[in-house]
């Protein structure tokens, strides 16, 4: 059985080097081109997905639906799952990456990107940007509504979903698809490869070029690899 991972392609914020996280943008141009290079590209390797997961995110959500479309499977069933949202970047989101170093320095801010267990500034629970005040959050609990996150709480939530949906669905579907970003799929590639958290966090995961990973009978990875163009 196969898990494909694909990291969405280029968003708008991603064009214009701001701070997304948990905020709703959508792919660009390139993004869309991305995402429809990665169908064809697995369309031309055989490598179809009989079931798919994504994010509540449309940049995730786009990226599956036009990824489907060039591989004409877009009557997949496609579960879409907050627990594979990006990483929440509190009070940064939304914010200029290079006017946030200016301000805070270079140091600080790789410190809030790339350690594995430090978290940006908190958003205020009056913010317009916490998650309370989004329809799609209604369901969830006080305690589930992230106002900021480190990588290491990004993964633990990403572990219930794997562990409750994706894994299930592999071993009932064959070959699955996740659409998701960056650090959530940092954190599957955590557990499937057994990452420690000093390496999982320079790894770095390319937008719109699908990852594959053939798994055995007991989800354990025979080998990975991404796909060339």
């Amino acid at each position: 059985m196969k898990l494909i991972l694909l990291r969405h392609g280029q968003s708008e914020w991603n064009l214009e080097n701001r701070f997304t996280g948990w905020t709703d943008v959508d792919l660009s141009d390139k993004g869309r081109q991305e995402a429809a290079a990665a169908g064809r590209l697995l369309l031309e390797q055989k490598i179809l997905p009989a079931y798919c997961f994504t994010s509540y995110l449309k940049r995730a959500i786009h990226t599956m639906q036009i990824a489907l479309a060039a591989m004409d499977r877009d009557w997949l069933p496609v579960v879409k799952d907050w627990h594979l949202n990006e990483r929440h970047y509190g009070a940064l989101q939304g914010l200029n990456k290079a006017d946030t170093a200016a301000k805070y320095g270079d140091e600080q801010v790789h410190i809030w990107r790339r350690s594995y267990d430090v978290t940006p500034p908190a958003l205020d629970r009056d913010d317009k940007r916490h998650p309370r005040f989004d329809p799609r959050y209604a369901a969830l609990t006080e305690d589930e509504l992230p106002a900021t996150e480190s990588l290491q709480t990004t993964i633990a939530r990403v572990r219930s979903c794997w562990e409750e949906l994706i894994a299930p669905a592999l071993r009932h579907y064959g070959d699955v698809m996740v659409t998701a970003h960056g650090n959530s799929l940092r954190g599957l590639a955590m557990m499937l490869k057994h990452l420690t958290p000093e390496e999982v966090v320079t790894l770095e995961i390319p937008t719109g070029r699908p990852w594959i990973f053939e798994l055995d009978s007991r989800l354990t990875p025979v080998k990975d690899y991404f796909l060339e163009p």
